[in-house]
């Protein structure tokens, strides 16, 4: 697919010309605190592309931001002894860096050291990030992709940061009439002014929703950063937590019910939704925490023990999440089915945990489309797609 903003994809081979199979660049780690769940991630589809029909090229972006070519050896990416991989682990020797091109039409990517002439490691016609958090799911790196006009997996510009923060998610869902729950939002230049009125809009909130409350990073994601507030007495160390991750802070009061989620996945014909699946309570866990997700997990409900009508329910209201934020390409989406009946949408993510044991993989394992299968779905909408306006 082509457009007048975007290069013909030299990877559709033109009429009478032997094909050659499309480059993928897979590129994780990132600046954020998922640095390493997103190397998790790198390696598992690291692992399950299928070498036959893509040439894959591994690209690891450093905690401080450098971009470095690493081993293609995913078993080296998985999370060992309760401790998650790393991208500086898993980089080649040398001072080299990788350089993507910045002018739309030139997909030569080059590895570059100092002294020495750049090396090409050739064109690259889609990229898989699969970053997680700032500076990779919220907009940042597919706004870089665009200005190179290099297409790649999952969600635009616009629909990765409304992904990444929850305030303006919440507020776009709120304006296409999607259920959410109590909120309220500080923001940096209301802590600087006065922090004693902001905890006491806190204070508020609370005595309007009742305690516990969750205090999180507005825009951080794997439940990095988020406390359980049980009363007034643990409110100070709750918001230097989150801040220590975001200046900006979500609050949210607690929903009792059960948590559900919902893969979204973008065929041809456009979006579809998953079997749905239940996050069980982790023992010792207050709540779905960083440990609970991913180091003392219990296997999630797939699919979800929901009726014919509450499963439709669900599904329909992913779909219009994912319609509502513009997304393109994947959506995990996560509720509350409360204690009333109902389902409170509580967030999206864009680039959700893709293990093959990560709920969203299996929601649509469960669905027919295995995990080899679901990166050859996401790779190939890329490749379909244009960069800019579409």
């Amino acid at each position: 697919m082509s457009s007048e903003n975007s290069p013909q994809n030299p990877a559709l081979p033109e009429p009478g010309t032997e094909p050659r199979k499309p480059r993928v660049a897979v590129v994780f780690g990132g600046r954020s605190s998922e640095h390493g769940i997103s190397v998790v991630t790198g390696g598992a589809v690291l692992g399950s592309i299928d070498r036959s029909r893509y040439d894959v090229l591994p690209i690891g972006i450093t905690t401080e931001g450098g971009w470095v070519l690493t081993a293609d050896e995913p078993a080296r990416m998985a999370i060992t002894e309760r401790t998650v991989p790393d991208v500086d682990a898993l980089a080649e020797p040398g001072e080299g860096a990788v350089v993507l091109p910045v002018a739309p039409g030139n997909r030569e990517v080059l590895y570059s050291e100092p002294g020495s002439v750049p090396k090409v490691l050739g064109d690259v016609d889609v990229v898989f990030p699969v970053l997680h958090g700032p500076y990779g799911e919220d907009g940042t790196f597919q706004g870089l992709l665009e200005l190179a006009g290099i297409p790649y997996v999952g969600s635009g510009v616009l629909a990765s940061a409304v992904g990444q923060d929850k305030e303006y998610m919440k507020r776009v869902f709120t304006s296409f009439g999607l259920p959410v729950g109590p909120y309220l939002v500080i923001r940096p230049r209301e802590w600087d002014a006065d922090e004693a009125a902001a905890r006491a809009r806190i204070i508020e909130f609370a005595g309007e929703h009742g305690w516990p409350l969750f205090v999180k990073p507005a825009r951080g994601g794997s439940s990095v950063g988020i406390t359980k507030v049980d009363g007034p007495e643990g409110l100070d160390a709750a918001l230097a937590e989150a801040r220590r991750h975001d200046p900006k802070i979500l609050v949210e009061s607690l929903l009792r019910g059960r948590e559900i989620e919902c893969g979204v996945l973008e065929f041809e014909d456009g979006p579809r939704a998953s079997v749905p699946a239940e996050i069980p309570p982790v023992q010792a866990h207050d709540f779905y925490d960083f440990e609970a997700k991913y180091i003392d997990s219990a296997p999630g409900l797939v699919p979800a023990p929901l009726t014919e009508e509450q499963t439709a329910e669900v599904q329909r209201l992913a779909v219009e999440a994912f319609e509502a934020a513009s997304c393109e390409g994947l959506v995990r989406a996560d509720f509350f089915l409360t204690e009333d009946g109902g389902f409170v949408i509580n967030e999206i993510n864009t680039m959700p945990g893709f293990t093959p044991i990560s709920m969203y993989p299996r929601m649509w394992q469960e669905s027919g489309v295995d995990y080899p299968a679901l990166v050859d779905q996401l790779v190939q909408a890329a490749l379909r797609r244009s960069t800019g306006l579409r």
